[in-house]
């Protein structure tokens, strides 16, 4: 059984509100799951410390099992320590879109943007 730690949406329209859930991948977003982790509640501002909780000690029991926790999981377990940083690399992210770089183009012919 493939086993994931993520994200399952609650709460209202434009209030979303989100569990920390130990599930196995082939269930939807919001079914069934075996365990919940935490919370995450993206309406709290950044330095409010009930904006993520996590049960840290549960976690790491359901990673020594093998599940593999999502991108934006192991972007909360990396603040908390639990992983280890991953070098992230996205080289178009930095380049310049189609209209931007037409523009650029017309101000510098000759240069590489």
């Amino acid at each position: 059984m493939a086993m994931k730690i993520r994200l399952a949406r609650g709460g209202s329209k434009k209030r979303p509100f989100f569990r920390i859930v130990a599930t196995d991948s082939r269930m939807p977003r919001d079914g069934r799951f075996i365990e919940k982790l935490g919370t995450y509640n993206p309406l709290l501002p950044k330095d409010n410390d009930d904006r993520v909780s996590l049960n840290l000690e549960r976690i790491r029991y359901w990673l020594d099992q093998g599940a593999t926790p999502t991108d934006r999981i192991s972007r909360f377990l990396e603040a908390a320590e639990v992983l280890d940083k991953k070098q992230r690399n996205n080289p178009i992210k930095g380049q310049l879109r189609k209209k931007a770089r037409e523009r650029s183009e017309a101000e510098n012919p000759g240069e590489d943007a």
